[in-house]
């Protein structure tokens, strides 16, 4: 049995609206510990983790662990139902296909609850380690987020760059570029309104905006938002819920599209060199480097190739040698001087040149 009642109902109601259009399907655990996600998008760039610990909610029964799939979209708007000020309690039975959502208003003068089927969804749950990260930014949530907001509307990435000097958002498009740099303050009225640097080291990343626009729909939840990039990891923004848990989204870096060009070019040269120097090994006179060369174009030609069988020996190579086996293939054709070769299709060329006989 679950049951878990959240007297900050609108509380669950920002969770979903900050992941709902990142994830579509997604399973929530529920454990004695608290009630937990993870998800990746569809293109498997972002994940995002979700913990509700227990000691945040009014009251909190997991007789067992128990994980339910649910469709985010569908979850956001039953939640939508239920007013900012309404309580809201989640039940939901062991083994059922169901999950009931109840929302209650303050003066207890109205009740209403919403049934949801659930769904079978494979999921693989990742284990993410604790990292030391070579930079960490603690910022106001509301500046982070009007500042993907205005670099969304000149480029589709930002460079996202942490100096001595402060942190430096930039961006680069076809009407032109911006640079937005934060610098640490610390003397503020408001802890909140403080923006703090710790930097081991200088790091320099690129980033979809996108999904740092995705990540900043979670800025209700909190007051400030936390930046933790180091040059080999994904990057995690992380805003604390109302001291109860947390909402982390990792992305990995934007790959330069330079460096694919440049790998997919080498495959092509060698590509280019193999087929000159075939080409050039057909114009050997000498029989038995005409025999290679007809062998090594069926063998290197990836359209049409097909499996060459051991040649036999004709009459008029095996001589007066009676220890010599003969082997009869069908067709076979003697021709004096002339070297027989097993390939797909027949062909004949002329002017002592060698005969090549294809068996399909």
């Amino acid at each position: 049995m679950l049951e878990l009642r959240l007297v900050q109902g609108s509380l669950l109601k920002k969770v979903l609206e900050s992941i709902k259009d990142l994830v579509n399907d997604a399973n929530f655990d529920c454990s004695a510990t608290g009630f937990s996600l993870q998800a990746m998008d569809s293109s498997h760039v972002a994940l995002v983790a979700l913990l509700l610990r227990s000691e945040g909610f009014e009251h909190y029964r997991c007789d067992r662990n128990i994980s339910m799939g649910m469709n985010l979209g569908n979850m956001a708007k039953m939640l939508k139902c239920a007013g900012n000020d309404d309580i809201v309690t989640i039940k939901a039975d062991d083994g059922g296909d169901v999950i009931t959502f109840m929302f209650e208003s303050p003066t207890q003068d109205k009740i209403s609850d919403f049934e949801m089927k659930l769904m079978d969804i494979d999921s693989e749950h990742l284990g993410i380690p604790e990292s030391e990260y070579e930079a960490i930014v603690r910022m106001p949530s509301a500046e982070f987020a009007r500042i993907c907001k205005d670099l969304s509307t000149i480029g589709d990435t930002v460079v996202i760059s942490v100096t001595k000097e402060g942190v430096k958002f930039s961006t680069r498009g076809d009407i032109g570029t911006a640079n937005i740099v934060c610098r640490q303050n610390t003397s503020v009225d408001k802890p909140e309104d403080a923006t703090i640097i710790e930097m081991q080291e200088t790091v320099s990343l690129t980033f979809a905006l996108r999904y740092m626009n995705s990540f900043a729909k979670a800025t209700p939840l909190a007051n400030q938002v936390t930046i933790s990039l180091s040059s080999e990891l994904p990057v995690v923004v992380e805003y604390k819920i109302a001291e109860m848990g947390y909402i982390r989204y990792y992305l990995a870096p934007k790959i330069e599209e330079e460096d694919e060009a440049a790998n997919y070019a080498q495959p092509a040269q060698n590509s280019t060199a193999a087929a000159t120097s075939k080409n050039g090994s057909k114009k050997n006179d000498e029989a038995n480097s005409k025999t290679r060369a007809v062998k090594s174009e069926l063998v290197d030609d990836s359209e049409a190739a097909v499996a060459i069988k051991p040649k036999a020996k004709t009459k008029t190579e095996a001589g007066a040698d009676d220890d010599v086996e003969i082997m009869d293939t069908k067709p076979k054709t003697e021709i004096d001087d002339d070297i027989e070769v097993m390939g797909t299709k027949p062909k004949t060329e002329s002017n002592g040149e060698a005969e090549v006989m294809d068996i399909e």
